[in-house]
């Protein structure tokens, strides 16, 4: 078999098994981590119209980096607003105050990173798998809300309210 169809082949398995097991709704945003061999987490995202994002927060020893692939994202960072459309990142350094949403009518896809790696745990947590029924829904339920909050600081997410 010819490499590039080899190659092909696993590449496209590969992303269908992650995105099966491990996509998951988290507070309205569908979220799939994929493995990394670096000290980094890493996330393709989609997030539906008219979705606003986490709670205002910051985190003491994450960077954090979003880069929008389709539609545009909303970010508040520090007090500033900032629109961010496809093709335009942002990057959040520690201990800077920042949540995101789309205000948009259209679907906007994005790529998120923290580094050093250990936020994935959060969407690990916190997340409604993606082939529950209503599972967005389930994702900003109270009881998720509630736990959301319980947990961010394990996983030095600093909420700000």
């Amino acid at each position: 078999m010819e490499i590039s169809k080899l190659y092909n082949s696993f590449v496209r398995q590969k992303s269908h098994d992650m995105i099966n097991d491990k996509t998951k709704w988290v507070l309205g945003h569908k979220v799939t981590p994929y493995d990394t061999l670096g000290d980094y987490d890493l996330m393709m995202a989609e997030t539906p119209p008219q979705v606003q994002g986490p709670p205002p927060h910051f985190h003491n020893n994450f960077k954090e980096s979003f880069l929008i692939i389709e539609g545009e994202m909303e970010f508040f960072i520090n007090g500033e607003v900032k629109n961010v459309r496809a093709g335009e990142s942002v990057d959040i350094p520690p201990k800077t105050l920042h949540t995101f949403g789309n205000k948009s009518n259209s679907t906007c896809k994005w790529v998120n990173i923290h580094s050093p790696k250990g936020f994935r745990g959060f969407f690990d947590k916190t997340g409604i798998p993606a082939q529950n029924e209503n599972a967005q829904q389930e994702s900003i339920a109270p009881k998720i809300i509630k736990k959301v909050f319980e947990l961010a600081a394990d996983f030095d997410m600093i909420i700000k309210v």
